[in-house]
C-alpha cells in the first residue's frame, strides 16, 4: 500500500514512517527540507519536495496513495506569526482533505492534540470533554480537527482523529527540558508540582496511529492516545531523578510572577522576532493539568500500550546520555 505521511521530518512522523516501511508499505513523504529527513534510503521510500500550504504540491503528493497520515504541525518560535499556524493546521489540512476526495483515498488519519482540552479541571478528560485551547497552536489545531471531521462527514471521506498526549522516547528533543530539569542538583518547579502530566512513548503512539488507520470502527471517531500511567509532575521528576541516579531535590516557586513575566516577554520579543527568554506556554507546563482516559482507544481500536512509564523513561534517558545531552 502506498501511504502519504506529512510531517515526516518530525519526531512522530519519522517514527511512523519507519514503522510503515518495516511493515512493507510504500511511504511517500511531502517535506520542505530533504536535509531533515532522517530515514535511511529505502526502495519503498519516496520523498517529494513541497509544502502542505501549496495546493499543487499537495495534489501531486496525494495522487496514487491509498492512505494519508497528516502529522504536519507548526511549533512555536519567535519568527512565527499567528497566520503561520493557521496556514499549516487549517489551510494545509483543507488542501489534503480536498485532494484525498479528488483522488479517492481510502483512509485519512488526522493528528490533533490533547491540547484542545486545555487545563483539565476534572481529570481524567475523555474525547467528549470540553474544549479549552489556550494558545494559537492549540486553537488552530482544534480548528483543523473540526474542519477535518466536518469535511469527512459531508464528503464521505473515511477519517479518524488522533489526539496524542505528551510524546517522548529516544530521539525526541522537545521533552529533553523535562529530563534536564529533573536531573539538576536542585530542580526549580513553578507552582505546586501536583498537576497531572500524561505521556505516551513513541512506539505506543505509532501503534495507535496505525490502528486508527486500519480498524473499521475507527472511522468517524476521535481517539486520545496516551500511556497507561498518569503521574503528577513531582512524581514524574522524582522518577527521572531516580532512574538517572541524580538527587531528588525540588524547590517550588510561586507561579504568578512567572506567568506575568512570560506574557510580557512574548508581547515585547515576538513582534521584534526575538526569542523570548521565557514563554507563557512553558510556564503553563507547570500549572496546567493534563490527565486523560484512553479507554475509548482500548475498546474500539484494541490499543494496548506496551511501555510502562518507568521503562520508557529509562530508554529515553539512556539515549540522551549516549548523545551527551544529559
Amino acid at each position: 500500500m502506498k501511504i502519504l505521511v506529512t510531517g515526516g521530518t518530525g519526531f512522530t512522523g519519522h517514527n511512523l514512517s519507519k514503522r510503515l516501511l518495516q511493515e512493507g508499505h510504500q511511504v511517500r513523504l511531502l517535506v520542505r527540507s530533504r536535509a531533515r529527513v532522517a530515514l535511511d534510503p529505502h526502495p519503498a521510500l519516496e520523498i517529494l519536495d513541497g509544502d502542505i500550504r501549496d495546493r499543487e504540491a499537495v495534489d501531486k503528493a496525494v495522487a496514487g496513495t491509498a492512505k494519508i497520515f497528516n502529522i504536519a504541525a507548526m511549533y512555536r518560535s519567535a519568527s512565527s506569526v499567528d497566520q503561520d499556524y493557521w496556514d499549516i493546521h487549517v489551510k494545509g489540512t483543507r488542501h489534503l482533505l480536498e485532494a484525498a476526495v479528488q483522488h479517492d483515498v481510502g483512509r485519512f488519519v488526522h493528528c490533533s492534540t490533547v491540547g484542545v482540552h486545555g487545563d483539565v479541571k476534572v481529570p481524567p478528560a475523555t474525547e467528549e470533554s470540553p474544549y479549552a485551547p489556550a494558545d494559537i497552536y492549540q486553537r488552530t489545531k482544534l480548528e483543523g480537527e473540526l474542519l477535518a471531521r466536518e469535511f469527512s462527514a459531508k464528503n464521505g471521506l473515511p477519517l479518524s482523529v488522533v489526539r496524542p498526549t505528551a510524546i517522548y522516547g529516544p530521539g525526541d528533543m522537545r521533552l529533553l527540558k523535562v529530563f534536564k530539569l529533573a536531573t539538576k542538583s536542585i530542580s526549580p518547579v513553578i507552582g505546586t508540582g501536583k498537576i497531572f502530566y500524561h505521556m505516551v512513548y513513541i512506539d505506543d503512539l505509532v501503534q495507535g496511529f496505525i490502528l486508527a488507520g486500519e480498524v473499521d470502527a475507527a472511522i468517524g471517531e476521535v481517539f486520545i492516545i496516551g500511556g497507561e500511567e498518569n503521574m503528577i509532575l513531582d512524581e514524574l521528576l522524582s522518577t527521572i531523578a531516580e532512574i538517572t541516579g541524580r538527587p531528588d531535590t525540588k524547590v517550588h516557586l510561586p507561579a504568578l510572577p512567572f506567568q506575568l513575566a512570560g506574557s510580557l516577554c512574548e508581547k515585547i520579543c515576538i513582534p521584534l522576532g526575538i526569542e523570548p527568554p521565557i514563554y507563557r506556554r512553558r510556564v503553563d507546563f507547570f500549572t496546567k493539568s493534563r490527565s486523560f482516559d484512553i479507554g475509548k482507544a482500548k475498546r474500539l481500536l484494541g490499543y494496548s500500550p506496551k511501555y510502562g512509564l518507568r521503562a520508557g523513561l529509562s530508554k529515553t534517558a539512556e539515549w540522551y546520555k549516549d548523545q551527551g545531552l544529559l
